[in-house]
Formats: C-alpha cells, structure tokens, sequence
C-alpha cells in the first residue's frame, strides 16, 4: 500500500543546503523542521570539529534520537521536516522506521561544489576537510521508494518548488492506488 509523504528529510553531504531548504519549505508550508545537527551529541560534534568522520557506531544513538523526534512531532499532528545527512541506505532505512510515508529529498551536487559552501559557513562545526569522507559514505537513494534528486545548484525557490510538486503528485498517486 502506498502511502501519502506526512514528513521529509532533506539529505545529503555538508554544504548542500538541507537546513535553507527545510526552513524555506517550512516557512511555506507550515511544517515544522527539525535540524538534524543539534542532535548530535557532544562526542560527535567534538569528533567531527578535529576533521575525524564519524562512523555507524556514532551514528547509532543520533539515528535513533532523530526517529524518536519525527515520532514525537508527527504525534503532535505537525508535519516535521527533517535534516539530515542520511548518507547510507541503512540510514535511510532506520529514519523510514520511525514513520510511514517518510519522503527524501536528496540535494545532490559535487564534491568541488560542497567544499567550496562549506568553507564559507561561519560558525559551523563541519570543517571542509570531512566533505571527502562524506563523499566515500554516500550511497545514493535514488531509485529507493519515496526519493527526490535534485540538483543542490538551484535556486531555493526552485527547489522549494520542485519539492512541492513532487510531495503534491505522491499525494495523488497515493489516493489513486
């Protein structure tokens, strides 16, 4: 049975845009964005500031901290909306646990571009040096059920756009099926 998207998760590797995105969707569309980043605990945020990756074992607890949250606000009847880098299908398939209807939002781009945003964001704890490493994680979602790719160079409006639509013709073919 399919079933319509109640809550996205804008993915992909640091610098792509995930948090302008959800809050530019949020802002329209009156969900609620969680920020996928502030749930972190303290060893990981110390981990990835000394240019060190994560892996799967830090990644657990966050995971399931962030299942938890989508849980907590789709209970609240809100929409959440998600950051989160997502970067392996095990990832994915963890945050697919926490709701039905969970929708991706992959913000793809390339390794140069990345590099180039990230060592411009001020104040953020995710050096340029780990955008590698998150490359070499990556698993692409498409072809995974409930994924969009787009590409992360668009506008905001563009893409806030794009996303809409996608999540408005998932509603249709939902209800059609």
């Amino acid at each position: 049975m399919n079933h319509p998207i109640t809550a996205l998760v804008i993915m992909g590797v640091a610098g792509c845009g995930k948090t302008c995105v959800s809050e530019a969707l949020c802002q329209l569309s009156g969900a609620t964005a969680i920020e996928g980043d502030t749930f972190h605990p303290a060893a990981n945020i110390e981990k990835m500031s000394a240019g060190i990756p994560l892996n799967d074992d830090d990644r657990a607890g966050w995971l399931d901290s962030l299942c938890e949250e989508l849980r907590r606000v789709d209970a609240t009847g809100q929409r959440p909306v998600l950051t989160c880098s997502a970067l392996k299908h095990s990832y994915r398939e963890i945050l697919r646990s926490a709701l039905p209807g969970l929708g991706f939002v992959f913000l793809e781009l390339t390794p140069e571009v990345a590099a180039e945003r990230v060592s411009h964001r001020p104040g953020h704890f995710m050096p340029a040096t780990l955008i590698e490493s998150q490359f070499a994680t990556l698993e692409s979602p498409a072809g995974e059920p409930y994924v969009r790719v787009v590409d992360a160079q668009q506008s905001r409006q563009a893409l806030v756009a794009d996303i809409q639509a996608w999540v408005r013709r998932e509603a249709t073919e939902a209800v059609s099926s």
